[in-house]
């Protein structure tokens, strides 16, 4: 439903038309290699994998597209990731169409999109020289993270499967690599910990 009408805002614009769209890793490889679009959106939960992993294989190929993530997550989660992984934008799904229309127009003219809020976060942090070293949460990867946020935001395995169209038992999985990686002795401490994580990127 949110494809189609992110299809239909861009469709409406007189110079621009979607050339294809999917819901998971193996076929948006695909079509991006066959149609050569001007600019791919991409969503960090895709059916089966992560976003940021179609950002690093496109990149790993040498398809040089620009990129612009759209997603449910909030920017100051997983915007940095995006980056690293080689998008040049990153807006969430909250955002009014008209600011998600501003997003792709800048990416499309080769520039960096981020909001003006997180753009001063980032620049903040920079000039301050604060969280240089890795910290822990840095162990986990991508998909291993968007479980830890929706577990801090006191989602079940069955809500947090639902969600990213994964299985319990896969679902189940990334917790224990998640509490192996970061120490934690049991499940409660997990959602103390993720719920904490979560109260501070707000």
């Amino acid at each position: 439903m949110f494809r189609e009408r992110l299809g239909h805002l861009i469709n409406k614009a007189a110079d621009m038309t979607v050339s294809g769209e999917t819901d998971n890793i193996r076929d948006a490889f695909a079509l991006i290699k066959g149609t050569r679009p001007s600019v791919v959106i991409i969503d960090i939960s895709l059916n089966g994998s992560n976003g940021l992993e179609l950002l690093k294989d496109l990149r790993a190929a040498g398809i040089d597209i620009p990129v612009l993530v759209l997603s449910m997550h909030d920017e100051s989660l997983f915007a940095e990731r995006a980056l690293r992984a080689g998008a040049k934008g990153y807006i969430t799904k909250h955002e009014a169409s008209a600011k998600v229309m501003i997003a792709i127009r800048q990416v499309l003219n080769g520039e960096i999109y981020l909001s003006p809020r997180f753009t001063t976060k980032i620049m903040s942090k920079i000039s301050n020289g604060r969280d240089v070293s890795v910290q822990p949460i840095d162990r986990l990867a991508d998909r291993e993270l968007e479980v830890f946020e929706l577990i801090g935001r006191g989602l079940t395995s069955r809500e947090i499967g639902a969600r990213l169209r994964l299985g319990i038992t896969t679902v189940d999985t990334y917790r224990a690599r998640i509490k192996e990686k970061l120490s934690l002795d049991n499940a409660a401490h997990l959602r103390l910990e993720a719920s904490r994580w979560v109260q501070q990127h707000e």
